[in-house]
């Protein structure tokens, strides 16, 4: 399946970088938030990307035109330094596709920009580009192509430290609880899609108007999942997803993972219902 990452949003001011960066440019390790995405996508054999670029969409361009592929691989120098004999490879296979859809565009606008190069497809993948999973994918892919669902969106347990409380008229409030035991669930920002999407966006956002659509023809799905998922909206999730990566514990990187444990993690897939007619479906 082709992959389309959102990768325009205006991006953070991380106190590790003297400038603004866009999001998917924000390193865990050597490597950019974006490239540790491709990297999870390709080793399930998803390796055909289209990249919906925006602010700073240059900086995107400039990393892939001058990719130093040693710098994440194995290699041997020969020549005092004249030759470099790269002992693996990684995005030797990858074919990715640059599409500038529009510095101040939502996520409708920029998946509608690229809609073009996905209406031949069966199905495609999307991603906001901001998050990490050990989800093994062709398991959310297998619940889709079971369904009868045109959307289906990854869901996953809030990691924040906020309470969810409940409040009667007058303000009594009858009970507060972790979010994380509240049964609330969330958008991951990972995406299967059929083509007919494509002709639901009318230019509000994602989650606001054809998600809306689909609820109402109940045809979309989503696919929950209980393990390791992490956002990188702030520099605290950013120096986490760090610090996991220096402890040898970035569980993300299921490319490292040996061939017995690629499977062993699961989720359930539900239709996705809104019955107040109110609220966020994610």
């Amino acid at each position: 399946m082709k992959v389309v990452l959102f990768c325009g949003g205006l991006g953070l001011r991380m106190r590790s970088h003297p400038d603004d960066i866009p999001k998917p440019m924000v390193r865990i390790g050597y490597r950019p938030i974006l490239w540790h995405l491709m990297k999870y996508y390709a080793h399930f054999g998803h390796k055909e990307f289209i990249l919906c670029l925006g602010w700073k969409a240059d900086t995107i361009k400039q990393y892939f035109l001058h990719y130093e592929e040693a710098l994440s691989n194995d290699f041997v120098l020969h020549a005092g330094g004249n030759r470099v004999e790269l002992v693996n490879r990684d995005i030797e296979d990858w074919s990715i596709t640059f599409v500038d859809t529009g510095v101040s565009s939502n996520i409708s606008q920029r998946l509608a920009a690229v809609a073009d190069l996905l209406r031949d497809e069966p199905a495609f993948l999307a991603n906001y580009t901001d998050g990490l999973t050990d989800l093994h994918l062709p398991h959310m892919i297998d619940a889709f192509e079971a369904s009868r669902a045109k959307a289906m969106f990854l869901s996953v347990r809030p990691r924040q430290t906020f309470h969810t409380v409940s409040i009667q008229d007058g303000g009594e409030v009858t009970s507060i609880v972790p979010i994380e035991d509240s049964g609330v669930w969330m958008n991951g920002g990972f995406f299967i899609f059929r083509p007919e999407v494509l002709d639901l966006l009318d230019g509000e956002e994602l989650v606001d108007g054809p998600f809306r659509r689909l609820i109402e023809r109940k045809e979309l799905h989503t696919y929950r999942y209980e393990g390791f998922w992490s956002c990188m909206d702030t520099y605290k999730e950013v120096q986490t997803l760090e610090d996991l990566h220096l402890q040898g514990r970035a569980v993300w990187e299921v490319w490292k993972r040996p061939p017995e444990a690629n499977g062993r993690t699961s989720g359930s897939a539900v239709k996705v219902a809104d019955p107040a007619g109110n609220g966020d479906p994610c």
